[in-house]
């Protein structure tokens, strides 16, 4: 069923006007006379509705659905990487259930984004994680942050329970190791995140001020690209968490 990300408000009536994205994506598929459409608000509430034509409201076709809300808020802290690659992790991200995806602009950072720049940029990768949710059937919406200097991000790092890769003497768990310990020692948390360096690594003084506040893991026996470390760190905080 092809699905189409409206407000909260729209979902409230019987009959449906599609703002002009949504609108253009549903000419784009060609749905016949008569097929049904979900609509969702990226905020737990979708909503059937039926299409006579493309160019006519759409009718409900069924009741609001709410869903429950995750069980647990997992913020990624990514370094942002170059061109189609962030791109491809905010895609990622986003269909693995992360709640927030924060932008970090580190000092070794091959990417440097201008403070005027952000906003925009903000909006770009919020219509990709858009893309994302209603591609993989996803409920929620992440939350996706400016981009902000490293030191500005400690703070958020602070506010929940952090994995971050790093390269220790001696090395650190293995990521799944680390959460599933982490679970042990303290059940019934509900905010956790991941942090993930830039393309060069973190400057030492970067990495010892996350090793105050954040728990060191190992992403296995290889050196990992920015981009495939963030989605492999997450897959695994994931099953962890669903698991627990």
């Amino acid at each position: 069923m092809h699905r189409l990300l409206v407000t909260t408000d729209m979902l409230r009536g019987d009959s449906a006007i599609l703002p002009p994205d949504p609108a253009h994506h549903l000419k784009v598929v060609r749905p016949r006379p008569g097929e049904l459409v979900e609509l969702f608000d990226g905020a737990g509430h979708s909503r059937q509705y039926r299409v006579d034509s493309v160019n006519m409201p759409l009718t409900a076709a069924g009741d609001i659905v709410t869903f429950q809300p995750p069980s647990f808020q997992l913020t990624l802290f990514a370094c942002v990487t170059k061109g189609s690659r962030w791109d491809w992790t905010v895609e990622k991200a986003t269909e693995l259930g992360v709640t927030r995806i924060v932008p970090v602009i580190s000092e070794r950072c091959i990417v440097r984004i201008d403070c005027g720049e952000r906003a925009a940029k903000r909006e770009r990768w919020r219509r990709i994680a858009e893309d994302a949710a209603r591609q993989s059937d996803a409920k929620w919406l992440p939350e996706i942050s400016a981009a902000v200097d490293f030191r500005d991000s400690l703070e958020l790092v602070k506010r929940c329970v952090c994995f971050v890769g790093a390269l220790t003497n001696p090395p650190p768990e293995p990521i799944m190791k680390a959460v599933q310990r982490r679970l042990r020692e303290s059940p019934g948390g509900s905010s956790f995140g991941l942090f993930v360096g830039p393309e060069g690594d973190f400057s030492p003084e970067e990495l010892g001020s996350l090793l105050e506040i954040a728990v060191p893991t190992s992403f296995g026996p290889t050196i990992l690209r920015a981009e495939t470390a963030a989605i492999f760190g997450l897959s695994a905080l994931v099953a962890a968490l669903h698991g627990q």
